[in-house]
């Protein structure tokens, strides 16, 4: 899968040597010809009267020259230097960077009349900050990743079995955790239908909001061979995953006990969705776990419902 931080990094490359490149010629210019007559801007020096200390700092281009290559110039080339070396820092600094040049022209619109290039230049350093923040949320979400291979007691017990659909990495981590604590095999439900990247990501918001089931592939494990089953989901929409409904509407009958495991973005255990497993699979629901999770990490896990067996009874 394509990485969505590695292109969100490429843009923020790009826009930091722009506003840097550009910060530092223009500062080359003020400095070189402080009347500002290179630039076109000699005309412009009685705007920056009202500014505190004119008198002192503004009868000239030289301190704006000065301001404009440490506060744009040198600051994101810094940037783009480390993201060019591909530094989890670059991100940071250069999102900052663009809400730094947008309060730098803020500055301009309280002391010029309006005008293109400073509204321009606004639109620029708020597309360059919302790059910086989109590529740090990526960077972190990537890092995230759950790998198999580092639990060692997966599959130990054969009558446990933890099922997960995982898109973003949040419900696979929590599937293998489950796993490692008991024991029990690991399987993934697989949807047929594109659920990675952002392409994916709106595709999968309209079977969200149609709570509608995503067709998945053929359940590859005999499931009425276990004693107990863990469904570990996300929540799309405010509601149960597209492709863990289709699975627990391919499931029913087979599954005999289950305790659920469900993630989400915001503060809520989402009882209804597990009320929805519950009614799709015709079980009660042993347990149910809820984990709130943003931005590449997990934000609260609480225990809903405890375990209890006696609880667990099939609706036949």
């Amino acid at each position: 899968m394509k990485s969505r931080y590695q292109t969100a990094r490429k843009w923020l490359i790009f826009w930091t040597l722009f506003i840097g490149i550009g910060a530092v010629a223009g500062a080359a210019c003020m400095l070189l010809e402080p009347s500002g007559s290179i630039m076109g801007m000699d005309a412009m020096l009685p705007y920056f009267q009202v500014l505190p200390f004119a008198g002192a700092l503004f009868q000239n281009f030289t301190f704006s020259g000065i301001a404009l290559l440490i506060v744009n110039g040198l600051t994101n080339l810094t940037a783009a230097m480390l993201l060019l070396k591909n530094r989890r820092a670059g991100v940071i600094l250069g999102g900052i960077f663009g809400v730094t040049l947008m309060l730098w022209i803020c500055i301009q619109f309280y002391i010029f009349p309006l005008n293109f290039m400073s509204t321009a230049y606004f639109i620029f350093g708020l597309i360059h900050a919302i790059t910086g923040y989109a590529a740090w949320v990526f960077a972190r979400q990537e890092d995230f990743a759950a790998r198999q291979a580092e639990y060692h007691h997966i599959g130990e017990n054969p009558s446990r079995l933890v099922v997960y659909f995982s898109r973003m990495g949040y419900a696979k981590r929590l599937a293998m955790q489950a796993a490692e604590r008991t024991g029990a095999q690991v399987y993934e439900v697989k949807s047929t239908e594109r659920t990675a990247g952002t392409l994916g990501f709106w595709w999968c918001g309209r079977y969200g909001m149609h709570r509608w089931p995503m067709p998945i592939e053929p359940i590859g494990v005999d499931l009425s061979a276990y004693e107990h089953v863990t469904l570990c989901a996300p929540i799309w929409v405010f509601g149960l995953a597209a492709p863990m409904r289709a699975f627990c509407m391919a499931a029913k009958g087979e599954i005999h006990q289950a305790d659920y495991i469900l993630v989400h973005h915001n503060r809520s255990d989402y009882r209804s969705a597990a009320d929805e497993m519950d009614r799709l699979l015709a079980i009660k629901r042993m347990g149910l776990r809820s984990v709130c999770c943003r931005e590449g990490r997990y934000l609260s896990q609480r225990r809903v419902e405890e375990n209890n067996e006696r609880n667990c009874t099939i609706m036949h």
